[in-house]
């Protein structure tokens, strides 16, 4: 179809070219018969036919401005020495191959080869004929109907541009547009991914702990095993509320009978996180340094699933069962610490946890697999402008280290000071 259309268009430009060529040979025999009262043209018409024939020329002006220039030029220049007074009609040759010359190559080139032109064409004219009331037309005439092709080939010149490079704008844009929704996808589905994990792995975490908790105290402990129980039904009943939420946000309209979504969590719901966390067997400790500062909801929710992902993994490896939970309020930022004591089994820590070591003493089945759990950690704090330290303790057990802004920033402008520094 492209084939199609640019072979129409060089048909059509042709076509074009050829009915000017002979408009161009009408107005040149035209313009040789024209005359003032005191400048009368040559009787012998023949020398006309030497600017007629030169204005074949302009033929190929689309790929040769410069040699169709030179070519009508010296047709023209050869009349007006001859005595021919330099009409437009005379000059129509000459004015065309210059708006070619301009409309099709630089303003440096249209210049150079205009001023010449000019001067030429001007010079053969006042020496063709003798000073007389056609002097006016002879100098200044032939000057501004020379200037004239060449300030309108240079306004179609600086209007093509412009249309090329609207479009090339346009070309980016559209392609800028696409490459930023691709990316923004990419974005959003990691983060419902990321959100999936901490509103389930949590949840099912303890909820494993408390099961398995159940079963090895059933035969000896049958009232401790039911309290342990009823603490399990509120734990997969908090996981469907959160996998509800979650879920929702991708369901959401912007309807007024909208059902209202849950508020994401926070610090607020740490005691909550605490107790769950209790009923499966880990004893949590949160103290808490310095005035409370107020925090952006988006530094708010990572430092609320920060400690649930640490606590959770500490559910499922912590050999002491037990964890805490440091809150520094600086003058900043916000440093969250989660550590468990002990010794790990063999310096290693799980794939997808935040603490090393084996949690089950025999009590507790081992959850399979490992997970995503320190990676998302890691992106969340970077999140909003933080970092993210964890790993092995010299004295034993596991620690994860967070470094929060009050407000997200990115990392280039994250306060200075000590910051925690990533395990490799």
């Amino acid at each position: 179809m492209t084939s199609i259309h640019e072979r129409y268009a060089e048909r059509r430009a042709r076509a074009a070219d050829v009915a000017t060529v002979v408009a161009l040979c009408v107005c040149t025999l035209l313009g040789a018969r024209i005359s003032t009262s005191e400048s009368a043209p040559p009787h012998a018409l023949w020398p006309a036919w030497i600017l007629v024939a030169s204005s074949a020329a302009v033929l190929p002006s689309r790929i040769h401005p410069r040699a169709t220039l030179a070519v009508t030029a010296a047709g023209a220049a050869a009349l007006t020495a001859l005595g021919y007074l330099p009409s437009p009609l005379l000059l129509a040759p000459v004015m065309t191959a210059l708006y070619r010359l301009a409309a099709l190559t630089d303003s440096r080139t249209t210049g150079v080869y205009g001023s010449a032109t000019v001067t030429v064409l001007t010079a053969t004219s006042l020496a063709g004929a003798p000073l007389g009331d056609d002097f006016i037309l002879r100098t200044v005439g032939t000057v501004l109907w020379l200037l004239l092709p060449m300030s309108l080939g240079g306004q179609n010149r600086f209007r093509r541009a412009y249309l090329e490079s609207v479009q090339a704008r346009a070309a980016h844009a559209e392609r800028t547009r696409d490459e930023e929704a691709r990316l923004r996808v990419a974005e959003e589905r990691l983060r419902i991914a990321r959100e999936l994990h901490d509103a389930v792995a949590h949840h099912m975490a303890v909820a494993h702990a408390q099961a398995g908790t159940a079963a090895h105290l059933a035969e000896t402990h049958p009232e401790q095993t039911r309290k342990i129980l009823a603490d399990l039904v509120g734990t997969t009943t908090s996981a469907l509320l959160e996998l509800r939420a979650t879920v929702g946000v991708l369901r959401r309209t912007a309807g007024p009978d909208t059902d209202p979504l849950e508020p994401a969590p926070g610090l607020d719901r740490l005691p909550d996180l605490v107790t769950a966390c209790a009923s499966a067997g880990l004893t949590v400790t949160v103290t808490a340094e310095g005035p409370a500062r107020p925090l952006s909801p988006g530094v708010d929710l990572t430092a609320y699933r920060i400690i649930q992902e640490a606590l959770t993994n500490a559910t499922k490896h912590a050999p002491d069962h037990a964890a805490r939970v440091r809150l520094h309020y600086d003058t900043a930022r916000l440093l969250v610490t989660v550590t468990n004591d002990g010794t790990a089994n063999d310096g290693t820590t799980n794939e997808g946890s935040a603490n090393g070591g084996s949690a089950n003493d025999g009590a507790v089945p081992p959850v399979p697999g490992g997970g995503y759990g320190l990676m998302g950690m890691r992106e969340r704090a970077h999140s909003v402008g933080g970092d993210l330290r964890a790993g092995p303790r010299p004295e034993g057990g596991f620690e994860v280290a967070a470094a929060l802004p009050f407000r997200p920033r990115t990392a280039a402008d994250a306060p200075a000071g000590p910051r925690p520094e990533e395990s490799r």
